[in-house]
């Protein structure tokens, strides 16, 4: 077994060779993602979260993680949402959301079945849903109001099993939708500085208050 010394330490040449595929691996899976994308949908899924008095996001695994990050990133542009566990939502945590509001629900494959019942119970509450998966014929793309695809041309790890460059793509995804909400709601500095105090950003600022 071929290894490598660096700085004192050792590794598999093997270990270094795959650890640099994955920024090739990334960066060409989000190349792709432009050939995807759909003007209607995304305009379509922009016009509800701008005119929702509240937002929802959920998904399970690394699709959640994600999904909490979409809810931190609407609230820090002033659009309320939360994530919504999907273990929460069936006892209680669906009645965050109104007729009006809007849901996000992630799923690759689009058939996780925790994410079901959820979409089940904003059908009938007249709750808007915006789902993010690679099927569009899958049953959650089926139940939804706008779906937006999401590509993803393989995983970085050499078994094409771990979350990776799934969860990047996703993440893209809800940074095309928020860099365009903050245009459609003209949204300004001084409202991020006023409520993003803290830390180098909120230091920079508020620099000239």
């Amino acid at each position: 077994m071929l290894k490598k010394k660096v700085g004192g330490f050792a590794i598999k040449n093997e270990s270094l060779k795959l650890a640099k595929e994955v920024y090739k691996i990334e960066m060409e899976c989000i190349r792709e993602m432009e050939d995807y994308f759909d003007e209607a949908s995304f305009v379509k899924a922009v016009e509800l979260l701008k005119n929702a008095e509240r937002i929802g996001t959920s998904g399970c695994g690394h699709s959640g993680i994600i999904c909490q990050h979409l809810a931190h990133l609407l609230c820090c542009i002033e659009q309320p949402a939360r994530f919504i566990s999907p273990a929460e939502a069936v006892h209680g945590a669906s009645g965050f959301l109104q007729k009006g509001d809007v849901i996000v629900l992630a799923s690759r494959g689009g058939k996780t079945k925790e994410l079901i019942p959820i979409a089940e119970i904003c059908k009938a509450k007249e709750v808007s849903i915006i789902v993010v998966t690679e099927n569009l014929d899958s049953v959650l793309a089926q139940m939804a109001d706008v779906v937006i695809k999401q590509h993803v041309n393989r995983e970085t790890d050499k078994y094409n099993a771990q979350g990776t460059t799934s969860t990047t793509a996703l993440c893209v995804i809800f940074h095309t939708l928020t860099t365009a909400l903050m245009e459609e709601t003209d949204f300004q500095n001084e409202q991020f500085a006023l409520i993003h105090p803290g830390g180098a950003v909120g230091e920079r600022l508020n620099a000239d208050k």
